[in-house]
């Protein structure tokens, strides 16, 4: 059965009695039974008029054949044709040049992570250390060891679905987001970033809260990182870029452990730019995030008082200090979904319904809590 699109329809009154219907037709169809029946004069007309004569059946149509084009000159350059605009691309792996290993970093990684990096380097052009954006591939070079660690070793990342991520263009990963700290956005760039040939690097949406943070604010830009600005994410899109968005936005990281693997609600911007930059968007699941930092309670009036997201209150904290704010080792799962083009069905006008946006976002989370159900045993 084809699901409905909710409306928003006045209730209207009570018109069960007959005082109510003829209320709503201007008169009751039945208070004159014994005048004569208009259709059935016009019935009667109709049958004094000749019939028409049967009309000839329709000419076959046939199929036009193309007119051709005059042939160019000699020395005529041939048409011009419409020019695509140039998306943010990286070379496939095995097209990158490899310097020899250079540092402890080199050391560290096997040669296809390298490659990959060295791939995702090329998003900067020129000389410039860091694109428009703030992302710097020196950053992410020195940092992705440790992020790798945490990905082989410590969350023992497995994932699947990975032909879902489309190999250029716009797209918009929409996942789930849980765990307190967002190890789960740091999880998903290398997952994606080492299974897409050529490869490519999400940029995660973060919350504008994180942009006020010392240094960590400017950590998170130079690693491909963007606040989330309606302006970040349009130009992202527009320069044909992966983004990663967390639509839950705080609700989900600050959940209780009641809630655990429960999407909160969507917020509906990414449907709304994903439905003008014509933009696929593929489902995400996180599953073990929801277990990495389980939240007991939420001390709201203290986390107004401090200006934070969340104060909470886990098995480990605060009673081990900092410390306890450390997830647990357990074991992630991440998986693709099928891709949802809204656009195609849609188009950019459809983003100028807020109805309808709200709407496709809450078929998105349903598409990523359907993921998590399946994926959880």
């Amino acid at each position: 059965m084809t699901e409905m699109l909710p409306g928003n329809g006045a209730a209207g009154e009570d018109l069960g009695d007959e005082e109510g219907g003829a209320r709503a037709l201007g008169r009751d169809p039945f208070a004159d039974l014994a005048e004569p029946d208009p259709f059935a004069e016009k019935l009667e007309l109709l049958e004094r008029i000749p019939r028409l004569r049967a009309a000839p059946p329709p000419r076959p149509l046939r199929a036009r054949r193309p007119r051709p084009r005059p042939a160019a000159e000699e020395g005529e350059p041939p048409p011009a044709r419409p020019l695509h605009r140039r998306w943010a691309a990286t070379p496939p792996v095995a097209e990158v040049d490899l310097p020899e290993p250079r540092g402890l970093v080199d050391r560290v990684l096997g040669e296809h992570q390298r490659r990959v990096l060295a791939s995702l380097g090329q998003l900067v052009e020129g000389e410039a250390s860091y694109d428009r954006y703030g992302f710097s591939p020196s950053v992410m070079r020195a940092a992705f060891p440790a992020f790798y660690a945490l990905y082989r070793l410590y969350f023992r990342v497995k994932s699947s679905g990975h032909e879902n991520i489309p190999s250029e263009g716009p797209a918009v990963l929409v996942a789930n987001h849980a765990g307190l700290l967002p190890f789960d956005g740091a999880m998903g760039v290398v997952d994606v970033s080492l299974h897409t040939d050529p490869p490519r690097l999400p940029r995660s949406v973060v919350d504008k809260w994180a942009g006020t943070l010392p240094w960590i604010n400017v950590f998170y830009a130079r690693a491909g990182q963007v606040i989330g600005t309606r302006e970040n994410v349009a130009d992202l899109l527009d320069d044909g870029q992966l983004l990663l968005v967390f639509p839950e936005g705080m609700d989900g990281i600050r959940k209780p452990i009641t809630q655990r693997y429960r999407l909160q609600n969507f917020r509906v911007g990414f449907i709304e730019h994903a439905l003008r930059a014509s933009a696929p968007i593929i489902p995400m699941a996180f599953v073990g995030t929801d277990d990495q930092s389980p939240i007991l309670y939420d001390v709201k009036p203290l986390a107004r008082r401090l200006g934070l997201p969340v104060a909470p209150i886990t098995p480990t904290f605060p009673w081990l200090g900092p410390l306890g704010l450390l997830p647990y080792p357990v074991s992630y799962r991440i998986v693709y979904g099928e891709p949802l083009r809204f656009h195609e069905r849609f188009g950019p006008q459809g983003a100028d319904d807020p109805r309808l946006v709200r709407y496709l976002a809450n078929q998105a989370r349903r598409a990523v809590q359907s993921l998590l159900d399946r994926n959880r045993s």
